[in-house]
Parts: structure tokens; C-alpha cells; sequence
């Protein structure tokens, strides 16, 4: 490990311990989906067919009840703002009935999807942002299964200076049945570091994000540009055919003013854009 690296761990570390509750930014913010866009298959950015994302009661939900078949309409709310160093949280869970016609691997499945392209770059047909997929399980009452998994549209990662080219790589989380609430958090330190976390136990851990590799189609192919580092991009949520909820979705920014001299300045910051400063 490098030291450059050792420092940007430590220094996270800092902002876990120093932050409070007021500095996380809400990204949902638990009324109406401002800041937010959707993209599916088939449609144009922006366009919500069948009102798939929506809020109710305080929570934002992914639903098909205005679907009939699914006929592969997978969709992504994204977010208005690109980010590279942070930390993103979301309370999710899985309900209800999987959408008629969604394949078998999307039973209780969504996504954050980070280091994402701009929906504004995605042609109608695209399936997936070009991205780094942290995926969303939830258990079929029975069998184990993970969550806050690896996956990679368009993308791939190096592990133990190794390239990973696999498609999906499973965590070692325990199994989360039913209609219970997760917490998953994701450490994203642009492309030197992004560690997949629940209740402070990191489960997967990866550098150097790159675009390359398969698992996504309909892509305008000067968006793929294959060996780039993914240093920053956008985050977004999935909707795979099964209804998931989130209750809350936020993010610890950890780019911003270093100069203590600032009013801006947050002694957890590890990426400086000192040109935010505030005096």
C-alpha cells in the first residue's frame, strides 16, 4: 500500500469519527425526487414511464405496477451531481412481487451505481451506465445469499494487482430476508480506493476503477473508452423489476476546502478543491 493511499485511509477514517449527523448532504430528501433523473431502457433521460420512481409516505420507491411485462426496462435515478471522494449511504429494502417477465438474477435485486457515466450520454437502448455497480441483495427466505456485492457494466477493477474482468464478485455479508431495512455504505476515494461496508465491516474492497469489459449494450461507443480511471462520475439507483424502497439516501463529501484559514473548511477533507473556499 502506498503511503499517498495510507493517508487518504487515515484521514477517512477521521471523517467517520469527526463528522456529525448536519454534514451529511441528503440526496433524498424525503418529499420529492428534485435533484434526481430518470433513465430507462427504451426511454429518454428524464422520462419516468409507468411513474417507476416515485415517493410515498416519505419513502422513495422503485415500482411496476404500470408495467404489465417488464420487457428488459431497466432504469436508473441519477443524481444532478458528479462526485470522487466520498462516503454514500443508503437505507434500503425489497417488497412485493418481482415485475412479470424480469429475469431470475433480478429476484430482490437493485444497485448503486457509482463512477457513472452522465444520463445525458446514454442513447435510449442503453441497459446500464458505464459504472461501478455496489449490488443490492435481498434474501429469497431460504438460501444465502450476499449483498453489497461487485458488479462491472462496462467497467473492471484491479484487486491484489490483479485486473478483474468477472463480471459480478460476491461479498461475504451475512443473508438479509424479508422486508427488513439495510444500511450499506460505500468509501469512495476517486480511483485509488472504494470499500464496500455494512455496520463498519468492509466485505469488498478494489483501486483503480477503469472502463473496460462487457455486460452492457446499447451504448454510444465513444462513451466506452476502454483502460480510462473513473476517478469521479455520477451515482445512481437501479430498478431491475423487483419493487425496492429507500428511506434515506446520503453522502459525507470528502472534497472540498483544506484551508483551515476558510470558513468551508472540514478538517475530515482529503481531496482539496480549494477554489470552494470561503473567506
Amino acid at each position: 500500500m502506498s503511503a499517498k493511499l495510507l493517508c487518504l485511509i487515515l484521514l477517512a477514517g477521521c471523517a467517520i469519527a469527526a463528522q456529525e449527523p448536519s454534514d451529511w448532504i441528503q440526496l433524498f430528501n424525503g418529499k420529492d425526487l428534485t435533484g434526481w433523473t430518470p433513465k430507462i431502457r427504451g426511454y429518454a433521460p428524464g422520462e419516468n414511464f409507468a411513474n417507476t420512481f416515485r415517493v410515498e409516505n416519505g419513502v422513495l420507491k422503485v415500482s411496476y405496477d404500470g408495467y404489465g411485462e417488464f420487457k428488459d426496462r431497466f432504469g436508473h435515478l441519477f443524481y444532478k451531481e458528479p462526485f470522487g471522494y466520498y462516503i454514500i449511504a443508503v437505507e434500503y429494502r425489497f417488497v412485493g412481487q418481482q415485475a412479470k417477465g424480469g429475469p431470475n438474477w433480478a429476484l430482490r435485486n437493485s444497485g448503486i451505481m457509482i463512477h457513472g457515466q452522465d444520463p445525458y450520454t446514454m442513447p435510449k437502448e442503453q441497459d446500464f451506465p458505464i459504472s461501478i455497480e455496489v449490488q443490492l441483495l435481498g434474501g429469497d427466505g431460504t438460501n444465502p445469499r450476499t449483498t453489497v456485492n461487485l458488479c462491472t457494466p462496462g467497467t473492471n477493477v484491479v484487486m491484489d494487482s490483479k485486473l478483474i474482468t468477472t463480471h459480478c464478485l460476491s461479498s461475504k455479508s451475512k443473508t438479509y430476508h424479508g422486508k427488513q431495512w439495510v444500511r450499506a455504505e460505500v468509501l469512495v476515494l476517486g480511483s485509488s480506493l472504494i470499500r464496500h461496508k455494512i455496520d463498519g465491516e468492509t466485505l469488498i474492497e478494489y483501486v483503480m476503477p477503469q472502463i473496460g469489459g462487457g455486460s452492457v449494450s446499447g451504448h454510444d461507443p465513444k462513451q466506452k473508452q476502454d483502460g480510462k480511471l473513473l476517478d469521479s462520475g455520477t451515482i445512481s439507483l437501479q430498478s431491475e423489476s423487483h419493487p425496492v424502497e429507500f428511506r434515506k439516501v446520503e453522502l459525507l463529501n470528502l472534497a472540498g476546502c483544506m484551508d483551515p484559514k476558510a470558513r468551508n473548511y472540514k478538517k475530515w477533507f482529503v481531496k482539496a478543491e480549494n477554489h470552494t473556499c470561503q473567506y
